[in-house]
């Protein structure tokens, strides 16, 4: 089996136990470039309460040099708890906003999936020549050239920011302080989107990659293919399952048809049997439908809200239902009692009855 080429795709099963191991492809570029948008948007639209912030608290501060001559206790725990707010108030909503797109991004590639697998310890990850390996592996050098396109096209973006704005930076010296820190954001901004826009770029043709590398990793030989075809076809409980649904589809369908019946012939709750006949489409009534004990009475509730009528005759109930199969025509014993029970359901339909 090794030295079989994997040519295969890989299974539903196989795909399953590639998910429950942990090994599901994702790109991480796209999580990176969604962090980062996240970042510098909520920090727009948060830097005016972050200005007031600090200016407030540095204000109080300024103002307590005049009153204050010695730094006590209280007055430190005041000053660090002061400080801690204004932390808290500039980084606390970019960061909860940046862990919450990090994992609806990761989620959203993975299904959110969580596997113990993959945080389970496992000494090859300590080989050195495992670890050689993977530094020069084709994954390794396609990373290493999109980090350097990556640095590229920042440095490209800064410079041309920088470029275009140089004029204006003399010319801060007589703007306000919140002026000023307007037209820096507003030029960081400027630089961001565009880095963004290359990033968004690379990051689609990252996970396209990402695809292709996991597809390709995760194909079977044929010889892997019969042998799980084997193993799950052998064992008892897929088996069970399998025959189990099949059973449940197989009463769907015959519950289905219990509405489009001639005539109902019960033993009066233990057999139950739907007959149909139509001359166009068969030499003889067909048995449509048949069940015993509970089947039976699901059969009998069915006709009964299907306005079917319902004939109670023991000895051709089970007689029918021991010796016709389910969408077979009756025997030809049995032609005259049911041509009899047709006739009389055709009689009280003729009255309308």
């Amino acid at each position: 089996m090794s030295g079989q080429e994997k040519t295969e795709k890989a299974t539903p099963k196989r795909r399953q136990d590639e998910r429950k191991k942990g090994n599901i492809f994702q790109s991480k570029d796209i999580i990176t470039v969604g962090s980062i948008a996240v970042s510098f948007y909520v920090l727009k639209f948060w830097m005016p309460y972050i200005y007031r912030f600090t200016s407030d608290t540095f204000k109080k501060y300024i103002g307590l040099i005049e009153t204050t001559n010695t730094l006590d206790t209280n007055f430190t725990v005041h000053l660090f708890m002061d400080i801690a707010k204004v932390v808290a108030s500039v980084s606390g909503l970019i960061i909860a906003a940046v862990i919450l797109v990090g994992i609806l991004l990761t989620g959203a590639q993975t299904r959110f999936i969580f596997s113990k697998e993959a945080f389970k310890f496992k000494f090859s990850k300590l080989n050195p020549l495992s670890g050689i390996k993977r530094m020069f592996s084709l994954r390794s050098l396609i990373e290493i050239l999109k980090n350097i396109i990556k640095i590229i096209i920042i440095g490209i973006v800064i410079y041309n920011v920088i470029i275009k704005n140089l004029k204006f930076i003399p010319k801060l010296m007589y703007f306000d302080i919140m002026s000023a820190v307007k037209f820096v954001f507003d030029v960081i901004m400027s630089a961001v989107n565009s880095v963004i826009i290359y990033f968004v770029a690379m990051s689609i043709i990252d996970y396209i990659y990402q695809w292709w590398e996991y597809e390709k990793n995760i194909k079977m030989t044929k010889q892997e293919i019969k042998d799980e075809y084997k193993n799950t076809e052998g064992n008892p409980e897929i088996k069970g399952k399998i025959k189990e649904k099949q059973r449940r589809m197989s009463m769907m369908r015959m519950m289905q048809q219990v509405p489009n019946a001639d005539v109902i012939i019960r033993n009066p709750t233990h057999f139950a049997i739907a007959i149909k006949y139509d001359e166009s489409s068969s030499r003889a009534p067909v048995v449509i439908a048949k069940g015993q004990d509970n089947v039976a009475l699901k059969i009998i509730q069915k006709a009964v809200d299907s306005k079917i009528h319902i004939i109670e005759n023991k000895p051709l109930a089970r007689a029918l239902y021991s010796k016709v199969e389910l969408n077979h025509e009756i025997p030809v014993e049995y032609y005259e009692p049911i041509a009899e029970i047709l006739a009389w359901v055709y009689k009280l339909k003729e009255k309308g009855k």
